[in-house]
C-alpha cells in the first residue's frame, strides 16, 4: 500500500491509474483528472481543486475531505465509492456511476448532481441545487434535506425516510418510491408517476399529485395543496385533514376529514370510479 502524505499534486492525470494507495492531507492542484482511472484508494482530509478528479475509478473511500467549486463534475462512470464527512462544493459530482454511499456529506452546490447512478445510498446528507438525482435508481435514503427544484426525476426505486424535501416538481416520471414520515414542500408535485407510496408524510403542493398511476397515501397530512389528483387512477388515499380541492381522479378510493372543493366533471372522468368518504 503506497502511502502520500501532506504532498501536493498539480497538472493533468497527476495520479493517473493509481491503485492501492492512501491520500493524507494532500492537496490536488489545478489540472483535470487527477485519479482517473484510480482503484483500490483512500483519500483523508484531503482537498480537489480542479475538474473531474475521480473518474473511471473502483474502490474509492472519501473522508474528511474537499471538493472545491471548481472540482466541477467529479466522480463519473465510477463503481464503489463512499464518502463520508465530507464538502462536495461542485455542481454535477456523480453521473453514470453505482455503489455510491455518502454519509454526513455537505452539496452546497448541487446541480445536475446524481445523475443516472445505480445503488446509492444516502445518510444525514444535505443538498441544495436543481435535478437533484435525475434518472437514478436503486436509492435508499435517510435523513436527506433538499432543497432544490425537479428533484428525482426519472428516478426508480426509492426508499426516503425522516427527511425534508423542499423542491417544485419534484418525483417527476418516477416509479416504485416510497417516502415515509417525512415533509415535503413545492408545486406539481409527482406527475406522470407509477407505484409511489407515502406514509406519515407532511405534503404541501399546488397542483401537485395529478397524472399518477397506483398511488398510495397512508396517515398523511395534504395541507394547502389543492387541484390534487387530476387524472390520477388507482388511487389509496388517507390523510388527516380537509383537503382544499380535489379534480378529477379517475379512479380509487380518498379518505380526509373533507374537501372544500371537488370537481367531479362528468365529460372529463366517470365519478362513479372514485370513492369518496369525509370521517370528519
Amino acid at each position: 500500500m503506497k502511502y502520500y502524505n501532506e504532498q501536493s499534486f498539480t497538472g493533468e492525470r497527476a495520479m493517473f491509474m493509481t491503485s492501492e494507495a492512501t491520500f493524507h492531507k494532500c492537496y490536488f492542484h489545478d489540472g483535470e483528472s487527477p485519479l482517473k482511472e484510480s482503484k483500490d484508494i483512500q483519500v483523508i482530509e484531503s482537498t480537489f481543486q480542479w475538474k473531474y478528479p475521480i473518474w473511471y475509478s473502483e474502490n474509492v473511500k472519501v473522508r474528511n475531505s474537499k471538493f472545491l467549486e471548481t472540482a466541477r463534475s467529479g466522480i463519473w462512470y465510477t463503481k464503489d465509492i463512499e464518502i463520508t464527512d465530507s464538502i462536495i462544493e461542485a455542481p454535477k459530482t456523480f453521473r453514470r456511476s453505482e455503489s455510491i454511499s455518502l454519509v454526513n456529506v455537505q452539496l452546497p452546490h448541487a446541480d445536475e448532481t446524481l445523475w443516472k447512478c445505480k445503488n446509492v445510498k444516502l445518510i444525514n446528507v444535505e443538498v441544495k441545487g436543481d435535478y437533484f438525482g435525475f434518472n437514478s435508481e436503486d436509492i435508499l435514503v435517510e435523513n436527506l434535506h433538499l432543497d432544490g427544484n425537479y428533484g428525482f426525476d426519472g428516478a426508480k426505486n426509492i426508499k426516503i425516510n425522516n427527511s425534508v424535501l423542499k423542491t417544485k416538481d419534484a418525483f417527476w416520471n418516477v416509479e416504485n418510491v416510497v417516502v415515509t414520515d417525512s415533509v415535503i414542500i413545492g408545486e406539481y408535485l409527482a406527475w406522470n408517476s407509477k407505484n409511489i407510496t407515502f406514509i406519515n408524510c407532511k405534503i404541501y403542493s399546488h397542483q401537485g399529485l395529478c397524472y399518477m398511476d397506483n398511488v398510495k397515501m397512508i396517515n398523511c397530512e395534504l395541507i394547502d395543496s389543492d387541484l390534487c389528483f387530476e387524472f390520477c387512477s388507482r388511487l389509496d388515499i388517507k390523510v388527516n385533514n380537509v383537503i382544499d380541492s380535489i379534480k378529477n381522479p379517475i379512479s380509487g378510493r380518498i379518505e380526509c376529514k373533507g374537501v372544500k372543493e371537488l370537481i367531479m366533471e362528468s365529460d372529463k372522468i366517470d365519478p362513479s370510479k372514485t370513492e369518496i368518504i369525509i370521517n370528519g
